[in-house]
């Protein structure tokens, strides 16, 4: 069963920190990977079959999607291989109704029900399809791109949030 739902707001206001300081966030990263190290290897090795820039925004999602729940409070325990295999299990259902990886596919996904924290999810839907701003560092992602780095999210966010306990109060609270 996944935690209530971390606040739109709150998703949005700590995933905005994070790029408006890449500097700092940078040493945040790095140390919010190394504690997580089976969900960030799991990222490389579907960063494989993304490829190479893909798999780098995969990468930096992950980051600010961690950092999310860092920001809240609460503990997160390691995510072990079985976490994401579950996680795998319950995005493959969703998979024939979501397909194809076409324009549309980002509606689809975030009309989707039995997702958890689905406003971190809204959120990388946001930041892959829906962001006006692109810097011209930026490299542009097709959509089979943007949606194969939408569902390795998916699923890294369903097994992190299986992992979660969140901050105590949390459910009584408006969050």
């Amino acid at each position: 069963m996944s935690n209530q739902p971390i606040s739109r707001e709150r998703v949005h206001e700590l995933s905005e920190a994070c790029s408006a300081d890449p500097e700092g966030f940078q040493i945040t990263a790095t140390r919010l990977l190394k504690e997580q190290r089976r969900i960030s290897s799991f990222i490389e090795e579907n960063g494989k079959e993304l490829g190479f820039v893909s798999g780098q925004v995969a990468m930096y999602m992950l980051s600010v999607s961690m950092r999310v729940f860092e920001g809240v409070g609460g503990r997160m325990k390691k995510v072990n291989s079985e976490d994401l295999a579950a996680a795998q299990r319950k995005i493959r259902g969703a998979l024939p109704a979501l397909a194809p990886f076409d324009a549309d596919f980002g509606a689809r996904a975030n009309n989707w029900m039995d997702r958890a924290q689905p406003h971190l999810l809204d959120e990388v839907l946001w930041a892959l399809y829906e962001r006006p701003e692109q810097t011209e560092l930026e490299a542009p992602l097709d959509h089979k791109q943007s949606a194969m780095i939408y569902l390795v999210l998916w699923a890294a966010i369903e097994a992190l949030d299986s992992k979660w306990i969140p901050p105590t109060g949390w459910n009584d609270e408006l969050n």
